[in-house]
């Protein structure tokens, strides 16, 4: 399975109607990948959370932290 060994969130909306900030990542076999993007007004992210993990490992970390914000 591939593992993520860099990421990088694209910037925070700064209007209304900005695109949301997308993470996109390179695994190690040098592919490249846009996972997801979220709302950063309810959960954010740091790019080192992502490394060491795959892309379904990256995706789940994603749904912990939207069901903790939906739960707080």
């Amino acid at each position: 399975m591939k593992k993520i060994v860099s990421c990088t969130i694209s910037p925070m909306p700064k209007k209304m109607f900005d695109d949301m900030p997308k993470v996109t990542v390179t695994y190690d076999d040098g592919s490249t990948e846009e996972l997801f993007q979220y709302f950063p007004d309810e959960i954010s992210f740091t790019e080192s959370e992502f490394i060491g993990l795959t892309s379904e490992q990256a995706h789940e970390l994603r749904h912990r932290k939207d069901v903790a914000y939906l739960r707080s």
